[in-house]
């Protein structure tokens, strides 16, 4: 089911993808490159539901626009806060979410819109090669329980460069990771079975925080 969603900066699209019995609702972004086609999107909104995990799937504006660049972050998080008000009529408990760009969105506007956690996928801890230029406080202040989902061999930041997490955050990684999740064809795991690690993080942690 989709449906669009006007915001002051575009309409944004949804794409619902509903549990029987719902016990909680997530609502993920995409990331600054990509739309919701990103796998670890699709393979959560594939995976969730079966456990009592509505899943919403949120192409912004941007991207419903037709453009190739993402706006400005003030923007990103302008058009956000329309999605997760919508969303939030369902009555279940929402967690925010989405990858890269988008766990930036989740993270940076989690207490603003009532997040009961916000879910970073492939978190861009920095630049790829500029260490120094740290987006960690973002995470560190979104002020709701939240879970990391990291690349083990992430250029954007590994897991091993993230600081100490507050109380509340939690972080999983995923063994020979990039920032897409991608995995090289010499290590011992495969692609289907890091994703399959990422919904099942995903899932129990949803499922443990409500």
């Amino acid at each position: 089911m989709e449906k669009i969603v006007p915001t002051p900066v575009g309409d944004s699209r949804l794409t619902h993808f509903p549990a029987k019995r719902p016990k909680a609702l997530l609502v993920l972004g995409h990331g600054a490159g990509g739309g919701v086609e990103a796998p670890d999107l699709q393979a959560l909104a594939a995976g969730l539901p079966a456990r009592g995990v509505t899943v919403v799937l949120a192409e912004q504006p941007w991207r419903v626009a037709g453009k190739r660049l993402a706006p400005a972050p003030k923007t990103l998080d302008v058009g956000w806060l329309p999605v997760m008000a919508e969303v939030a009529a369902a009555g279940l408990p929402v967690f925010a979410g989405g990858r890269s760009a988008g766990a930036r969105v989740a993270c940076r506007t989690g207490r603003a819109t009532g997040a009961a956690g916000v879910v970073a996928l492939a978190f861009p801890l920095h630049p790829p090669g500029k260490p120094e230029k740290s987006r960690a406080e973002e995470l560190l202040e979104s002020g709701v329980p939240t879970l990391v989902v990291q690349g083990g061999a992430d250029t954007f930041g590994t897991p091993e460069e993230f600081p100490a997490l507050p109380e509340g955050h939690r972080l999983v990684p995923v063994p020979y990771g990039s920032h897409g999740f991608k995995i090289p064809k010499r290590a011992p795991v495969d692609e289907a079975e890091s994703l399959q690690l990422i919904v099942s993080a995903v899932g129990d942690w949803i499922l443990g925080v409500t």
